[in-house]
């Protein structure tokens, strides 16, 4: 039996790595990716490079990988693949650990064939990465609940590590570490604190000094949570908000298992005995998560936050689907043709899905950016134009200052923020803040595009150009983009608050780029 959970698992890891890598994507996929790919090469979330809280050990794990790999959406994409790989083997571990080999197989396969799963293990995000310090933290934690008190040292470097990587980690599965530490004795649970908070400090402190000190790294941190996640939880919106977050976990958990979740309407056929222990410890790994992203925070655009969930879930699934095969009175041809037809299901969801986390859907993007890319050089060089980017999660500002390094791309429309109003803008790959309207000698501004095949993208720009003079506006329709220009003197039309003054572009920036998302992930801009 050991030789074969080796076999199972050598193939499992490399069918993993192999579809990550197949389908994986060839540039920098939305705002975050971009960010992380900012902060690889120089990290300071004051910048949002990336953008608070940091992301601190995802950045110096990507670092180390380009230091070897040019490409840095290359290098974070195999950190993804990486961390996929050992996210299976360590579902597959547990698994066969609760429930034996042929659950720890079907775990296995519900992981490997995940559409959302799949989908972050071939772009530069963190989510993956997460979702695989979830399933170490929670193996190991299930030995400490289990009395082997020597994985309580390593579990709690993990726990450190993981918050590293996404500091949320801290907050979503410390309660788990806690309830693994119950019958440990105070003793070992000082010394499992003690550690945590060691290890903490051994990569705070850091990055806190790369920050540039800890008031312009808070102070980072406060504007993003006054901007974003504060203004929709549970204190201070309408209760159909959570509600309308609860149902949006639900369609994300389908989206993530897709036809396996049908195995939970036939696990009264598993026959298994009564597991009390394992069903607590599984609802302490997930509650947390769950009631957070209820009440508290959560975007359709941001799925992956349910991937902490992917590995007890996905245990519990394979279980299921053993059962049903080993129990359901079907022919035994049947039952292999369900299993066929709900890995094959899974695919078609991950290939060819209208969701944005869809393989069809990377590739539209990619190639619209291309095409983007290539037409705005034929509308106005760097020297005399400026780009005016919008706050969009895909074609946005950042996009539009990273894959057009050359020209200044300034950011529509001017925002408040604690220390007066600012114009968000990007230059050779550098965020920056200015503190007026920029005085550079161009000639005329462009207005960089938003995604083309969303009516809401189409009615926002047009409430954009109705802010300046018909007479003034030059509109050039290049690959399937109207691509609008007006003379430089009109740029103060857009930025009324701004009106007063005039800017270098050597400052800094710390400033959110979020969006909200059309329900099939198109971009619906906040302003």
């Amino acid at each position: 039996m050991l030789n074969r959970s080796y076999v199972d698992m050598l193939l499992l890891t490399g069918a993993t790595a192999l579809t990550r890598l197949i389908f994986r994507s060839h540039g920098l996929y939305d705002l975050d990716s971009l960010g992380f790919a900012l902060g690889v090469e120089h990290f300071d979330p004051r910048v949002y490079q990336p953008h608070p809280p940091g992301y601190f050990l995802y950045c110096c794990l990507g670092k180390i990988i380009h230091a070897v790999i040019p490409d840095v959406n290359l290098a974070l994409v195999l950190l993804s693949i990486l961390a996929s790989c050992g996210a299976v083997v360590l579902i597959y571990q547990l698994a066969l650990e609760w429930f034996g080999i042929r659950g720890a197989r079907y775990a296995g396969l519900i992981f490997l064939f995940s559409p959302l799963g799949w989908f972050h293990g071939t772009v530069a995000l963190t989510y993956i990465v997460e979702a695989f310090f979830s399933a170490l933290t929670g193996w190991l934690c299930w030995r400490i609940q289990s009395g082997r008190f020597g994985f309580i040292l390593p579990a709690s470097v993990v726990l450190a590590i993981a918050a590293g990587v996404r500091p949320s980690s801290l907050l979503l599965l410390g309660p788990l570490f806690l309830y693994s530490l119950r019958k440990a004795g105070w003793k070992r649970t000082t010394m499992a604190a003690g550690a945590l908070l060691l290890v903490l400090l051994a990569w705070f402190v850091p990055m806190i000094v790369a920050s540039g000190g800890a008031s312009r790294y808070f102070g980072a941190l406060l504007s993003l949570w006054k901007m974003v996640p504060s203004k929709n939880t549970v204190f201070n919106s309408n209760p159909a908000t959570s509600i309308a977050r609860a149902a949006t976990i639900v369609f994300i958990l389908a989206l993530s298992f897709g036809s396996a979740l049908l195995a939970a309407l036939w696990r009264s056929q598993t026959a298994m005995p009564a597991q009390p222990e394992k069903r607590r410890f599984t609802l302490v790994w997930i509650g947390p998560a769950v009631l957070f992203f209820t009440f508290i925070y959560l975007k359709f655009v941001n799925s992956g936050y349910l991937l902490i969930l992917v590995a007890p879930l996905s245990v519990w699934l394979g279980v299921w689907v053993a059962g049903w095969y080993a129990n359901a009175r079907w022919p035994q041809s049947w039952k292999a043709w369900v299993v066929g037809a709900g890995v094959l299901a899974n695919c078609a969801v991950f290939l060819w899905s209208p969701f944005y986390c869809s393989y069809r859907s990377v590739r539209r993007h990619e190639a619209e950016l291309a095409n983007v890319e290539r037409a705005v050089p034929a509308l106005g060089s760097a020297a005399d134009t400026l780009i005016v980017g919008f706050d969009s999660h895909f074609l946005g500002y950042r996009e539009a200052g990273y894959s057009l390094p050359g020209y200044l791309t300034i950011e529509y429309p001017e925002v408040k923020l604690l220390e007066g109003t600012r114009i968000f803008a990007i230059e050779g790959r550098q965020t920056q803040l200015l503190t007026g309207i920029p005085s550079r000698c161009y000639t005329h501004f462009l207005l960089f595009p938003l995604p083309g095949d969303e009516p809401e993208n189409r009615e926002y720009l047009r409430k954009v150009v109705a802010l300046l003079p018909p007479g003034d506006l030059h509109t050039v329709p290049v690959a399937g983009h109207d691509f609008v220009t007006a003379p430089i003197a009109d740029l103060p039309l857009l930025f009324p608050a701004m009106t007063g003054g005039v800017s270098g572009v050597r400052q800094s920036a710390n400033r959110s780029v979020y969006s909200r998302v059309h329900p099939l992930g198109m971009v619906l801009p906040t302003h």
